[in-house]
């Protein structure tokens, strides 16, 4: 005798994709970053009643509009993406590196040191040389103190550098204490230690160099035994132990490689566009470069193409809120939105969503 009956399954099914092609992946992320902005321009469409094709526009215009705006959105570009390619060997160690934005700071702080007390004794060639390598060294220490703590005593490195952002916050207000000591609180800007301009380009001399530094980081991270090293430590640490990596040498080396990274960027923000120093001077790249490295996969090519992304919403987002007297906030809550959405896609990127379907099961009865 034969039964037939339904076998009913859940109404939604949530299945993990083996795996996916990579135009597919692609379409998926431009399908999420345009849905980003739609929703971004119908809540700047609800503040000021312009058109969502004006939004486009405006966003557009605050970055493009003007050369002199290019060159300053790949300026800013150039500066996260050298953040974002400093802390991604660590991340990718799964060694949370939150501080990012004081490593940096001490970087630019070093540099500016080196104007301040020896501008005038050397030329501006030997002077760039000593800036750079004092930068390295102050971002590499800030670096390694509290690599150094996790590597011998296992301390937790998201609070131990966090909480030397603070620390490389309040050095840098006291040395300008000790500089200007009318009371002003504000550096002038430095009349030496500025990076040469490349065909008259004030910052295509930093775009370079962080352009061969993205070059180089992909190779190291993806062709050098080291870049091996790093992937096995962030995949588990007792197998790295197994097969014979020496884990704390790994976690030192890695983080010196980071914070001399982030010096460089604070140099490059010294001598190549800002030319004095405030508490302030990173901007949040420091913790913007985590969402940056993370949304890439720890990809240096990919964190270009991220990296201008971002700078692209915030400084379009800023030309919309001076346009029509909005708050200075409106360019935090449409990147946030986008990137909103650009994180949810990884959902549909790696999981499938099935939904129910009723099938008809033969079932003998003996």
């Amino acid at each position: 005798m034969t039964d037939n009956k339904k076998i009913r399954e859940p109404l939604l099914r949530i299945t993990k994709r083996p795996s996916i092609v990579w135009w597919k992946a692609w379409i998926i992320l431009a399908v999420a970053i345009l849905a980003g902005f739609l929703l971004g321009s119908l809540v700047i469409y609800a503040l000021t009643d312009c058109a969502p094709v004006k939004v486009f526009k405006s966003l557009f215009d605050g970055t493009f509009g003007t050369e002199r705006r290019t060159w300053f959105t790949l300026q800013q570009t150039a500066m996260l993406l050298c953040v974002s390619l400093a802390v991604t060997p660590a991340f990718k160690m799964r060694f949370w590196n939150i501080g990012a934005e004081g490593q940096v700071l001490v970087g630019a702080l070093a540099a500016v040191t080196c104007i301040v007390y020896i501008e005038d004794m050397i030329p501006n060639w030997l002077l760039l040389i000593i800036m750079v390598g004092s930068s390295v060294i102050a971002g590499m220490i800030w670096a390694l103190i509290p690599a150094f703590f996790k590597a011998k005593w296992n301390t937790n490195e998201t609070l131990f550098t966090l909480m030397m952002n603070y620390i490389a916050m309040q050095l840098v207000s006291f040395m300008i204490m000790v500089w200007v000591p009318n009371g002003s609180s504000v550096l002038p800007t430095q009349e030496f230690g500025w990076l040469p301009a490349i065909l008259d380009k004030k910052y295509l001399f930093s775009i370079l160099v962080v352009v061969v530094l993205s070059v180089l980081m992909y190779i190291y991270l993806k062709t050098t035994k080291h870049g091996y090293e790093i992937a096995v430590v962030g995949e588990s640490e007792n197998t790295a132990k197994y097969i014979g990596i020496n884990v704390k040498k790994v976690i030192l080396r890695t983080l010196a490689i980071s914070g001399a990274l982030c010096g460089i960027a604070g140099f490059l923000i010294v001598a190549g566009a800002e030319h004095t120093i405030t508490k302030d001077t990173v901007g949040g790249n420091g913790f913007t470069a985590i969402i940056v490295s993370w949304m890439s996969k720890f990809n240096p090519l990919i964190m270009a193409f991220s990296s201008l992304l971002i700078v692209f919403l915030q400084e379009g987002s800023s030309r919309i809120a001076e346009t029509y007297s909005l708050s200075d906030s409106i360019s935090d809550i449409v990147t946030g939105i986008v990137l909103f959405f650009i994180i949810g896609c990884e959902f549909f990127i790696n999981y499938k969503v099935n939904v129910r379907h009723s099938v008809k099961a033969a079932k003998e009865d003996k």
